[in-house]
């Protein structure tokens, strides 16, 4: 079973570690330290019985005021309530109302449990939830602080205690609710029939990782793909017994977590093309499982080539490769999208979709179109030690040829002091990119290049920048 968390006593509440959680001191006197800590423990014994009790499944109202109990440490003010609790249990307390405060739940030895303070909360929208699995039957003390000195106003309290999945065997579609602790949870998962199916792990304490393992060493692993710390694996599956482990991706205090199985929306796997011609102004959807795919499209002459990939299950990352040119995309479209737009040259050219990093698996879109054009764009060609500067329109990209007549080191920089600097280097087997190489926001390759042309793209990191820029290639 889970090992209990780990506590601090009252005498250590004037430290930093609970910096965020609640401070439980009297006024500061003219006596030493120890002595107001003792006064503070007596106090605390004598008044517990005459605290206001919260029951689970009640709502109780108070108010954070001026003659409210004072943490010497920061100036805020705290109110203190009963709170009967059973082994066993896993509790959530909620904080409503206009005040700004924090929870904090202790044991009848003073010791701190649980905040709604804690750094495992990612989401502001819970930092008044506290949640904590109970060890041992017995009377706890619930301490409802404000934020600062300035944090006063009414609340209510609202607790309940949360029902858990007890069974490690779940069935496809359905839902589980588990609570995190140590290694994570591991659930049987049968597959009866073959088809989409998508699993999804949700939590706002966590950061929630899902690893999925069955029949012929099929193994599927995410972190992210469901948005924020969220994870989701969507895969098309082969009938057999699956082995759902659900975690947190780092090493963190225990969490609440749900868990949801079903057929994926897109059920269809008839339309699905995962391989083949990739046709202009028809779109078609594929489905990653984390090997990449390949497509094929030919240009009988020059055109101004745009390429979506689309999908709310993974990262898409694409690549497009042909004629001495390499180009990828990560996040070029909307969101976690990818983008590729590139003026190509009459030819057969193959794109690549895939994930970025080779993580997840779902559903995507593939879109392409393209635009004739009378000839490949060029702002001219770059001669060595001939530095070029020129003005990067909003969007644009800038192309330049530039001729290798002898074999050796050459050093091509990007410069600019009104944009984020990207650079690309094409030819001879060659598809060379930076960023930030040369320093600050500015761009360098520096390779070996053979005899031949090749072309430089002189870009912008983002596509809304816009500025002047000085573009030079010199030989080292």
């Amino acid at each position: 079973m889970a090992n209990r968390a780990s506590t601090v006593t009252l005498a250590a509440l004037g430290g930093a570690a609970l910096g965020l959680a609640v401070g439980w001191q009297l006024p500061d006197r003219a006596t030493p330290a120890a002595p107001i800590i003792e006064a503070a423990e007596a106090e605390t014994a004598a008044d517990a019985a005459s605290l206001p009790t919260l029951q689970l499944g009640e709502r109780l109202r108070g108010e954070i005021t001026s003659a409210s109990e004072l943490n010497g440490k920061d100036g805020s003010r705290f109110e203190r309530f009963s709170l009967p609790l059973e082994a066993g249990a896993l509790v959530e307390i909620e904080l409503g109302g206009a005040l700004q405060g924090t929870l904090a739940l202790y044991d009848d030895e003073e010791q701190l449990l649980a905040t709604s303070a804690d750094p495992a909360y990612y989401d502001a929208a819970v930092a008044g939830t506290l949640r904590r699995r109970i060890d041992t039957s017995g009377d706890y003390q619930l301490v409802v602080s404000g934020h600062d000195k300035h944090s006063y106003g009414p609340f209510t309290l609202t607790g309940r205690e949360l029902e858990l999945t007890t069974s490690d065997t779940l069935e496809m579609p359905s839902r589980a609710d588990g609570w995190l602790q140590d290694e994570g949870d591991t659930y049987a998962v049968t597959i009866e029939e073959s088809g989409l199916y998508q699993i999804e792990m949700r939590s706002s304490d966590v950061d929630a990782y899902l690893v999925l393992e069955g029949p012929n060493g099929y193994r599927r692993e995410d972190d992210d793909s469901a948005g924020n710390l969220d994870a989701r694996i969507a895969d098309f599956l082969e009938p057999g017994e699956y082995r759902l482990t659900a975690r947190a991706a780092y090493e963190q205090e225990g969490g609440l977590y749900t868990l949801v199985l079903g057929p994926h929306a897109q059920a269809d796997g008839e339309a699905l093309r995962n391989s083949g011609e990739l046709r202009f102004d028809e779109p078609l959807q594929g489905w990653y499982s984390g090997e990449s795919l390949s497509y094929e499209f030919t240009l009988d002459a020059p055109a101004a080539v745009t390429i979506d990939m689309l999908s709310s299950d993974f990262d898409a990352y694409l690549e497009l490769q042909g004629d001495d040119l390499l180009v990828n995309d990560d996040d070029g479209g909307e969101e976690l999208n990818a983008r590729l737009h590139s003026p190509l040259g009459a030819g057969s050219y193959r794109v690549t979709a895939r994930s970025h990093g080779g993580h997840g698996s779902g559903l995507f879109e593939l879109r392409a179109s393209a635009t004739a054009i009378d000839e490949l764009p060029s702002n001219g060609q770059l001669e060595i030690d001939t530095p070029v500067r020129s003005w990067l329109e909003s969007g644009v990209r800038d192309y330049y040829e530039l001729v290798v007549e002898e074999a050796g080191n050459y050093r091509l920089d990007l410069l600019s002091e009104d944009f984020d600097a990207y650079l690309e280097l094409d030819g001879q087997g060659l598809s060379l990119r930076d960023d930030d190489g040369a320093g600050d926001l500015n761009a360098r390759i520096s390779s070996r290049l053979e005899p031949g042309s090749y072309r430089a793209t002189a870009r912008a990191y983002g596509s809304s920048e816009s500025g002047s820029y000085t573009l030079q290639l010199h030989r080292d």
